[in-house]
């Protein structure tokens, strides 16, 4: 028992001696998406003004695969010393469901620094389908069951899960179409060859606004502020629908929790800041700044949502 607590005692020192002098070098970001994606955007946003505050560049690492479970795995195994930070999305929730060997456990081998944005999801399609709301794609795929296809960013991505909350609600029956990131997903609901996609606004809003995308329904229980005009998938008829996409920083378990408080404390000075505001205000996205406790919190109880909606939606990895 004395060991113990030696050993304790130590581990403890030495955290507290890292944490005095972090950081040291440059921080790295890995993100599971493609540069482009809500994610990657989210990242690249925070982190520029972070590294500007703690002295330190934050360099970008997009490790796109599985839904996000590559990158979430390197981070798992990776020194916790907190110069290697995951920024995840709602997909961090979902693939303990999805996934039976991801390559680390969510809750054991990794904790949440903090949320950082909320995004309303936009139901787009090409505007030459001609539907002009929610209501309109639904009819048509209720005519031709199993012969629309829709987009994600990924299995096991928000846009994936935001998707199959949608067919679920609504009774149809299409096909999924997933790609490697966002951007991948829009270009070809763009083309053509995609009939619907749940797109997050970050990335979405100025192909909305030059026309190359109809938007149909906003994810959210509210309206987004920058598409006011657009009704929410509740307001269109589906009352259980909505569904917010966030983006959080997460850092293995064993990281300081000096580290862990400072990273928080950095992150949250930058969401406060007047210039990440209006950057974020304008991407559609909100600051969602969560103590480390509150985000792990929130992440057990989006597993346990996901986990419903995964055997609800019959869904395997693909």
């Amino acid at each position: 028992m004395k060991r113990l607590v030696i050993a304790a005692a130590a581990l403890l020192l030495a955290g507290s001696v890292l944490a005095q002098g972090y950081p040291a070098k440059p921080i790295k970001f890995i993100v599971p998406f493609t540069a482009g994606s809500a994610t990657d955007i989210v990242a690249r946003t925070v982190g520029e003004v972070m590294g500007r505050s703690m002295g330190q560049p934050v360099v970008i690492e997009n490790k796109v695969g599985a839904g996000g479970t590559i990158a979430a795995a390197q981070v798992a195994k990776s020194e916790p010393d907190g110069y290697t930070v995951l920024v995840h999305s709602s997909a961090h929730a979902l693939n303990p469901a999805l996934y039976s060997n991801p390559g680390y456990d969510t809750l054991k081998d990794l904790t949440g620094v903090t949320t950082l944005a909320a995004i309303p999801n936009v139901l787009v399609a090409h505007p030459n389908k001609g539907w002009k709301t929610q209501a309109d794609l639904i009819t048509a795929a209720k005519a031709a069951p199993g012969k629309l296809n829709y987009a994600s960013a990924g299995v096991g991505s928000g846009t994936h899960l935001n998707a199959e909350i949608f067919r679920l609600q609504s009774g149809i029956d299409a096909l999924h179409v997933p790609y490697k990131g966002t951007p991948d997903a829009m270009n070809n609901v763009i083309g053509g060859s995609n009939d619907w996609f749940f797109a997050p606004l970050a990335s979405a809003l100025p192909l909305i606004r030059d026309g190359r995308l109809q938007a149909l329904s906003v994810s959210t229980k509210t309206r987004a502020s920058n598409l006011p005009e657009v009704p929410t998938s509740i307001e269109a008829g589906l009352p259980a629908s909505d569904y917010t996409l966030w983006v959080g920083m997460i850092v293995p378990s064993a990281t300081p929790a000096a580290v862990v408080k400072r990273l928080n404390e950095e992150a949250h000075k930058a969401l406060a800041s007047p210039e990440l505001k209006e950057r974020m205000a304008k991407l559609g996205a909100d600051p969602f700044p969560l103590s480390p406790d509150a985000f792990n919190a929130y992440i057990k109880t989006e597993m346990e949502v996901a986990a419903r909606i995964v055997k609800a939606a019959n869904l395997k990895t693909q």
